[in-house]
């Protein structure tokens, strides 16, 4: 290896350490996220697939649970190091794509200081993973391209089979990459052995949740009819979202990573990936899909971006570094968890500046990478003060209904110290959990229902507390009931309980 790339990739390494590191000294603040709590729960239902995610998560909450621990820290450590490692994958395509030192300073400084990065790798999701499978199986596309080497093509199917078992999304990024190969001079790559190989790994490693898929009726489209048909997603418009990609980047970094998509199309060995990203970019729009869809593919604008600028004068380099740098502390605290809560919200204010929503009905006092992360232990705490003080024989004929599976996730997380029975919950994929605690008891004490909703199922109703932490979202402020007498038939109800969304 020359010099220069051995140059690149220790600085590619310096800016990975510092990123697990950052994220290591910041990410147990605050609380659990409620995505977070769903996913130990599907760590203790292991199958293959859910209606709302594929069923790699479920299996890492498995692993993290039983190597790790149930703390914060330990929930969170696979994510800073996914963090880190995207960053370094970020200085390996550098390298692959002919930069030096200089090109992997700058792009993996980019990546490092994106605010959506900055949000998604400090949670334990399946949106911090997904830039590795990505970037990986792109690093051996280029490797096959610019090296003639198209075995490489074998370990890009791998990386992509295993992608889409961690999020569908995958299969669309993998679709646009064929499509960027066939619009290049590189569709010489689809006619290899190799090419064919490894589509066919990455689709047999896709076969478990496709059958997953057709014995539970497509359940994951059927959810994401359901979004659609209620509108729960912001829709915006062409401009808005190529705004919203500009502002989850870092604005500045716009003359990075767009410097890097036109290198790409100047290359012509990689006009493939400039027509990947393009195509990826106009298939989210089509879709309507969330702004932050797009953000597993940027280490590779990243990368090539840094490629274009180490080639400009020094002075203009050291400025566009600085600038990231300066820019990318000042917003960090509102991507990051590493101000007293009190104190974040003047910062805020006084920034003047609120991340933008992704979803409609979600407003509280915090913006939602954060208001997910309050009131859950609290919640449960006065969950399990009601449940106690009911009679001995009551509280044995009574179960714990919950409405969203954020709330059964906190339930079965943090219930367990208090001796509080498994939640039952018919959102997302806690309905395949089932019911069968409803058929052992005929009283349910109910979250987030109202008194006139839940009289339709119950004899009588009583609000038993009332739920609401300072500083989680609006919709975790709710009534606590409890349900006496179950006038419904638990099997008939159940499937019309169902609740996805």
């Amino acid at each position: 290896m020359a010099t220069a790339s051995r140059n690149a990739l220790s600085i590619a390494g310096a800016f990975a350490a510092a990123t697990l590191l950052l994220h290591l000294l910041t990410n147990g603040q605050y609380g659990f996220f409620r995505d977070e709590l769903c996913y130990i729960a599907y760590g203790h239902h292991l199958d293959w697939g859910y209606p709302d995610c594929a069923p790699m998560i479920g299996g890492v909450a498995w692993f993290v649970r039983h190597v790790f621990g149930d703390s914060l820290q330990a929930l969170r450590f696979l994510p800073a190091l996914s963090a880190a490692a995207k960053v370094l994958l970020t200085g390996l395509l550098c390298v692959e794509m002919g930069g030096g030192a200089w090109a992997a300073a700058l792009a993996c400084l980019g990546v490092m200081a994106a605010p959506i990065y900055l949000i998604t790798d400090t949670l334990f999701s399946m949106n911090t993973f997904e830039p590795l499978f990505w970037m990986g199986a792109l690093y051996f596309v280029v490797r096959a391209a610019r090296r003639d080497q198209p075995k490489m093509l074998l370990w890009a199917g791998v990386l992509l089979g295993l992608g889409i078992e961690n999020k569908h999304s995958t299969a669309f990024f993998a679709v646009c990459l064929i499509g960027g190969l066939a619009l290049s001079p590189q569709r010489r790559l689809l006619r290899s052995k190799w090419f064919w190989i490894g589509s066919a790994i990455a689709v047999l490693l896709f076969v478990p949740n496709l059958i997953w898929q057709y014995r539970h009726d497509w359940a994951t489209y059927t959810l994401l009819q359901n979004v659609k048909k209620t509108h729960k997603n912001v829709t915006l418009t062409p401009p808005q979202f190529l705004g919203q990609q500009v502002l989850m980047l870092l604005p500045v970094s716009l003359l990075v990573w767009g410097a890097g998509l036109v290198w790409l199309f100047r290359q012509r060995w990689a006009r493939f990936a400039g027509w990947m990203c393009v195509l990826f970019f106009a298939l989210m729009m089509a879709m309507q899909a969330k702004n932050y869809y797009l953000a597993p593919i940027y280490p590779a604008l990243f990368a090539a971006g840094g490629v274009w600028w180490e080639s400009r004068k020094a002075w203009m380099r050291w400025s566009m570094a600085a600038t990231i740098a300066v820019v990318g502390v000042v917003i960090a605290p509102l991507t990051l968890p590493v101000l007293p809560v009190e104190k974040f919200v003047a910062y805020e204010k006084w920034l003047g500046f609120e991340p933008p929503k992704t979803e409609r009905a979600h407003a509280g006092p915090l913006p939602q990478h954060f208001g997910d992360m309050f009131g859950w232990p609290e919640m449960v705490a006065q969950i399990a003060k009601a449940y106690h003080s009911l009679p001995p024989d009551v509280r044995a004929r009574t179960r714990i209904f919950c409405n969203n599976y954020g709330e059964a996730g906190a339930v079965d997380f943090f219930g367990r110290q208090y001796g509080l029975p498994h939640a039952i919950c018919p959102h997302q994929g806690y309905f395949y959990f089932g019911y069968d605690d409803l058929k052992k008891g005929d009283n349910l004490i109910v979250t987030q229902d109202t008194a006139e909703s839940a009289r339709r199922s119950c004899a009588d109703v009583e609000v038993l507390d009332r739920i609401g932490h300072k500083w989680a979202m609006g919709e975790e402020h709710f009534d606590l009931l409890l349900c006496k007498g179950l006038l419904i038939d638990p099997a008939e109800a159940w499937p019309r309980m169902k609740h996805w969304n």
